[in-house]
């Protein structure tokens, strides 16, 4: 008896692994890449800009007629830094600049006590603190953005030496910017700024106390480097 139950035991056994030999494979189990990490917005950041700014000048006198308005323009280069936070697809960040720029124009108008001499306009450097607020789509940046200006504002008529202020104006503008690498974004942006007035006097403009007015319009380009890598 007990041999016949080892026989069988041995008969289990050998079907078993046949039966099992029969059976299909298991396949390995598929590979799954991580997700992609969502960029984040969220950030301090150092960057460069540079573009091209024209806009409208006036010179005007008591007494006299005005210039009426007449063309500045010019190109600008400078430095950007700034920082943002992310809530959800909102971002609010605060921003400022300084920028050298090569701004002039001229009216050969005999209004505004500039005789026969040029009416000259120009600003050599130009700064702003503006915030910012907008939406994200992953690493596409949508923004408006609005603040204060400051300005170098020179007059002069003719070969009179330039008078020079430092305005403070307003600012507004948008723009889009992308994060084309983990840690750099690239943006391209509008801005207006009116810089309001300075006063010119006879050593300067060659006539009675002349308002000079200033606005520029500002279209750049810009490179930044975030810190922090996509988790922050």
């Amino acid at each position: 008896m007990k041999r016949i139950f080892i026989a069988a035991a041995i008969a289990l056994a050998a079907g078993g692994q046949a039966l099992a030999a029969d059976l299909p494979q298991p396949y390995p189990a598929p590979y799954i890449p991580p997700p992609v990490p969502v960029f984040s917005w969220t950030g301090v950041y150092l960057g460069v800009n540079g573009g091209y700014a024209f806009g409208d000048s006036n010179w005007s006198a008591p007494g006299l007629s005005s210039t009426g308005n007449f063309s500045t323009d010019g190109g600008l280069i400078g430095g950007t830094v700034g920082a943002n936070y992310q809530w959800g697809a909102f971002v609010l960040g605060i921003e400022a600049d300084a920028d050298w720029q090569n701004l002039n124009g001229s009216s050969s108008s005999f209004a505004a006590g500039c005789g026969t001499f040029a009416c000259q306009t120009q600003s050599d450097w130009l700064a702003t603190v503006r915030g910012r607020a907008g939406y994200a789509f992953d690493r596409i940046l949508i923004y408006g953005t609005g603040g204060v200006a400051f300005a170098d504002l020179q007059a002069a008529a003719g070969a009179f030496p330039f008078s020079s202020t430092t305005q403070v104006g307003w600012t507004a503008g948008a723009g889009i910017e992308w994060a084309f690498l983990p840690n750099w974004t690239a943006k391209v942006e509008y801005l207006y700024a009116d810089l309001g007035n300075q006063t010119c006097y006879f050593a300067n403009c060659g006539g009675p106390p002349t308002t000079v007015s200033l606005t520029e319009n500002m279209i750049r380009a810009g490179v930044n480097f975030k810190f922090g890598g996509w988790g922050w």
